[in-house]
């Protein structure tokens, strides 16, 4: 393609609505344009780089027998309903776009597609002779982001393969987890970026077991906890620890004191010269479920731990049917505000003890009349500690559970794993942190859509079985913009040679020269004869401008027909290295050739569970 001749427009200064590089380098590189908030165009460059990524994402999955089709993208609510999601994403996380069409009938814009492929399978597989079955697709998804931001990161509209595979057993469903693992690092390590696979939270997909495939970036949204010898990695909303040990408590006898002006942690261990980890602290939260029933819930924690609020939520909804409910549609700290809806009187807050009565809570039909009591493991074990009083300005020491406290009935983990902390695997291991973006996931879903839609076979006895499912997803939108962000200059992208839009780009620094003209629409054909994707830049514009251009768009290699070519050579610049060298022109395409071979032939060396490439 001919510089000339192409949509191409690139912006000297930072557009002011991007936040991280990647975004700025790809609106400024004129690869993406915004269109609305959380919407964007594809321009021809960035089309490029989106078809190479599904082509390596279409012959990894090909390559593990998965069957690609295309599903709609408009799906009727009643299958939502079917699966008991369609109030979890138009309500609780309300990420669903929705609608109703003229006959008065609810669809939705997917988000992802497990309802009408469980629906397909319950219509289609019959016997266990039609399993292992797995399908996929690449397809335009669409979510309603409550803040769309980064660009392609978090839009509202994005490109997504999702893949989902039917069995007759876990085993199997278990085999092609493990096949979509090898794959997945596949497709990472083909696209030539550094990832961590790590342990993830199921989230509203559900299931029991999933991994995400992390980009390592700065700008990652994901914080991700590991240890260095390569045997664990989890993303930091499903990662689990040791903490330190406990101090042992100064207190040895059980007495209530005066603690004026200490709300905080940090306060009243320096009044008490006390430990935070000798002290409970018992956080108030507020959850809603789908059959409006609101719950109160009192999370008694170690005074120096913080409660993570994903693992919160996972076990309040395993709650939910003791309540009537079957998911959560909001969780929170209460505020004032929302304390007046249900508080019968003021509360002690910075000062609540593990058994505060349930009188706070007011008499109301949509108000559960008992706190849901919680205790954290950190503080199961803890002798003469320090709590609230259930009085302002007065805490408790020397306090015990089985004593003064009665201990919650319901034990859980819901500290959040920090860097630092004690692996569990190996405590000799700290744990470590980094950034990630998260560019792909798979997920054992088990039997929750077969069962809950009535997706069975036949096996082999003659019995019907649900049908168990395996999900797999990769954001094909997100991981070339991740790419971007793991690999930036002050200059401009360094594109991954083998999800480049382009290989090479012959740049013409004098276009009044014949010879230079010459020379470079030779090689131009010539490279692109031999499969070298190859940009002309013709453009009647300054050498400068146009040597500024080829880096800020990111082509791996610049050739340039310039001085050098009175010595019958080149120049050619490796955009990566900067390195620059003048190779004779008739050997120009073998060199490159040899050099784009090698980038895209090789392999990042091997990972396992929690390792990176570089």
């Amino acid at each position: 393609m001919r510089l000339s001749q192409m949509l191409f427009v690139t912006l000297r200064d930072d557009p002011a609505d991007a936040e991280i590089p990647s975004h700025k380098l790809l609106l400024r590189a004129g690869y993406i344009r915004r269109i609305g908030s959380g919407i964007y165009a594809y321009l021809p460059l960035m089309w490029r780089v989106l078809q190479k990524v599904s082509q390596i994402v279409r012959e990894e999955m090909n390559a593990t027998g998965a069957q690609e089709c295309l599903l709609p993208q408009l799906q009727p609510a009643d299958l939502w309903k079917e699966s008991g999601r369609w109030d979890t994403y138009t309500k609780a996380e309300g990420i669903m776009f929705s609608l109703i069409d003229r006959r008065e009938q609810q669809l939705g814009l997917g988000p992802t597609h497990e309802e009408v492929i469980t629906a397909i399978a319950r219509d289609m597989i019959r016997s266990y002779r039609q399993l292992p079955l797995h399908l996929y697709q690449i397809q335009t998804k669409f979510r309603d982001e409550i803040r769309p931001r980064f660009g392609l990161m978090r839009g509202r509209e994005f490109i997504m393969k999702d893949g989902y595979s039917f069995h007759a057993d876990e085993a199997s469903l278990k085999e092609t987890y493990q096949d979509m693992y090898k794959a997945y690092s596949n497709i990472l390590r083909r696209s030539g970026l550094a990832f961590r696979a790590v342990e993830a939270d199921s989230g509203a997909i559900g299931g029991s077991g999933s991994t995400e495939f992390m980009i390592l970036a700065e700008a990652g949204e994901d914080e991700v906890l590991y240890t260095d010898d390569g045997k664990y990695a989890a993303n930091v909303e499903k990662a689990v620890s040791l903490p330190i040990d406990a101090e042992t408590s100064r207190f040895t006898t059980y007495e209530k004191r005066d603690t004026p002006g200490t709300e905080t942690i940090e306060k009243v261990c320096q009044l008490l010269n006390s430990s935070p980890t000798q002290l409970v602290k018992n956080v108030l939260y507020q959850t809603v479920y789908d059959n409006g029933i609101t719950v109160l819930v009192l999370v008694s924690i170690r005074g120096d731990q913080e409660v993570n609020e994903v693992k919160l939520q996972n076990e309040l909804t395993k709650l939910a049917s003791e309540y009537g409910a079957k998911t959560i549609i909001s969780l929170n700290v209460p505020n004032v505000e929302a304390q007046q809806a249900w508080t019968a009187k003021s509360l002690p807050l910075g000062y609540i003890a593990p058994d505060i009565t349930d009188e706070y809570i007011t008499a109301n039909k949509q108000i559960h009349p008992k706190f849901l009591r919680l205790v954290d493991q950190t503080a199961v074990d803890l002798k003469n500690f320090v709590t609230g009083a259930n009085e302002t300005g007065y805490h408790v020491v020397g306090a015990n559970w089985g004593e003064q406290f009665t201990l919650p009935s319901t034990v859980v983990d819901i500290r959040k794993a920090r860097p630092g902390d004690r692996a569990i695997h190996n405590p000799e291991q700290s744990l470590q942190s980094a950034r990630g973006i998260e560019a792909g996931h798979i997920f054992q879903l088990g039997t929750k859509y077969s069962q809950a839609m009535g997706a069975t076979y036949t096996n082999e006895q003659g019995e019907e079985k649900p049908l168990f499912m395996g999900c797999f997803g990769v954001g094909v939108s997100r991981l070339a913009q991740a790419a971007v962000e793991q690999s930036y200059d002050k200059d401009g992208i360094i594109w991954p040679v083998a999800i480049a839009p382009y290989h090479a780009i012959v740049t013409i620094p004098n276009i009044k020269d014949a010879q230079q003209i010459e020379i470079a629409q030779k090689l131009y054909t010539e490279l692109n004869q031999a499969g070298i994707e190859t940009l002309l830049d013709d453009r009647d514009e300054r050498a400068g401008v146009k040597f500024k251009d080829a880096d800020l768009i990111g082509i791996p290699y610049r050739i340039v027909t310039g001085r050098a070519i009175a010595n019958g050579k080149v120049e050619v610049v490796e955009r990566a290295t900067r390195k620059s060298q003048e190779i004779v022109i008739d050997e120009v395409t073998t060199t490159l050739k040899q050099w784009i071979t090698e980038a895209i032939g090789h392999r990042a060396w091997g990972m396992g569970h929690g390792e990176e490439t570089r």
